[in-house]
């Protein structure tokens, strides 16, 4: 088959996972990536920028991130002979409707879902959840599949480099990308003075400055990076990540669509810190990571339709002591968490039901979309704010002149 898959494509954790749908397609389908408008593009970067990737015609909108040219999108589809679509965290609907038209069938790749857009996935054909929480909302599609995550566990290798020096000292690791607060990054912060024994030292990995992201929190951070428990490195950084650095992996994050940090760090040989909540805790196992106690849930103030989770300072102060108190086991453990990662996150071995059922796909008929439901979308989409993305396709050249002579 020829596959097409829409996607940001660039250092982020979204492109990532659609790299990894194509490393596993690609060995027995042509696939080909449609570079749709994220935070940014990738052009001229020989890691990403290859013969197969066609980057799109950029709408410029301030309302959606995903929308795209129809006559751009249209082109490429009918220039590669497109015959089905994976679409990665698409929250613009049309597209879907226009690959139904031409006789495509649609992939999606469950991400993002609201309480109102839950029903509008019933346009795809097939849907892939790659987290049990995600496949329970999804349950009613006749085309829901429950596809086990995983990750490379050739890129993401425990590191053998044995550090003499300070050997008795915990390094604690923490990954972030480019939001912080979803991540759980200002928790860890405020828990680091609640802990009982100080035989650590922390790296956060960040593509952002800390310090701009949480100035309530700049007195807190200069002081760990004075005293030389805290280390920050502010940087983008391909695969395999910086796991290296660390022996526990702390991610309280707050919401996630996969976690997939979670799982390369398990790959990496890590010990694990995560929220008693899914998807973060679909990765781990008890003989090697701690479940924190959620203190509370709340809703996002996007509508998002699972709810965020903050876990307990206390508890997650418990947590990280546990590794610190049992030094000595921690090699024992991280053994423990690459076994686990060998048994159960191995992704091309998950990844062969991802082909089975692309492949079973091609042998049936394209999906009829209810009239009912193009309306449920054309109502959604010209509703409250999102009816200026009409207006914002209409007229991208005006954005662009305005945001070029505001940077000026």
């Amino acid at each position: 088959m020829k596959i097409g898959i829409v996607t940001t494509w660039f250092e982020r954790g979204a492109a990532y996972v659609s790299k990894q749908f194509e490393d596993c397609l690609s060995v027995e389908h042509n696939v080909f990536i449609y570079a749709r408008g994220g935070e940014k593009y990738a052009k001229d970067d020989l890691k990403w920028d290859n013969d197969n990737v066609t980057w799109a015609k950029k709408v410029v909108s301030p309302f959606t991130s995903t929308i795209i040219d129809k006559k751009d999108f249209k082109k490429w589809l009918k220039y590669n002979e497109i015959e089905a679509v994976i679409f990665n965290e698409q929250r613009w609907w049309y597209p879907i409707l226009w690959c139904n038209e031409m006789g495509i069938k649609t992939i999606a790749y469950v991400d993002y879902y609201t309480e109102e857009t839950l029903p509008l996935f019933s346009v795809y054909d097939i849907l892939i959840c790659n987290t049990k929480k995600h496949f329970k909302a999804f349950e009613w599609h006749l085309g829901a599949r429950y596809v086990a995550w995983g990750t490379d566990l050739d890129k993401f290798i425990p590191n053998s480099t044995v550090i003499e020096e300070e050997s008795n000292i915990v390094k604690l690791f923490h990954s972030c990308g480019m939001n912080p607060l979803r991540k759980g990054t200002d928790l860890l912060l405020k828990c680091l003075e609640k802990l009982q024994n100080q035989n650590y030292q922390l790296t956060i990995h960040s593509q952002v400055s800390l310090t701009d992201y949480f100035p309530e929190l700049a007195p807190i951070i200069n002081g760990y990076l004075a005293n030389g428990k805290l280390k920050i490195i502010q940087k983008t950084v391909t695969a395999p990540g910086l796991y290296f650095l660390g022996d526990v992996y702390i991610y309280p994050s707050r919401l996630d669509g996969i976690g997939l940090t979670v799982a390369e760090a398990v790959s990496s040989g890590m010990c694990i810190v995560v929220p008693d909540c899914g998807p973060m805790n679909e990765f781990v196992s008890d003989e090697f990571s701690k479940k924190i106690k959620v203190d509370k849930y709340y809703s996002r103030s996007d509508g998002y339709y699972w709810p965020q989770n903050e876990v307990s300072l206390i508890d997650l102060a418990k947590g990280i002591d546990y590794f610190l108190d049992n030094e000595d086991k921690i090699e024992r453990w991280k053994i423990c968490a690459r076994n686990f990662a060998t048994k159960n996150l191995n992704w091309k071995k998950n990844a062969n039901y991802l082909l089975e059922v692309v492949e079973d796909l091609s042998s049936k008929a394209n999906i009829k979309i209810e009239s009912s439901t193009i309306q449920l979308i054309n109502n959604y989409e010209k509703s409250g704010v999102r009816k200026l993305n009409n207006l914002s396709i209409k007229f991208s050249w005006f954005y662009k002149l305005y945001k070029k002579n505001l940077r000026a």
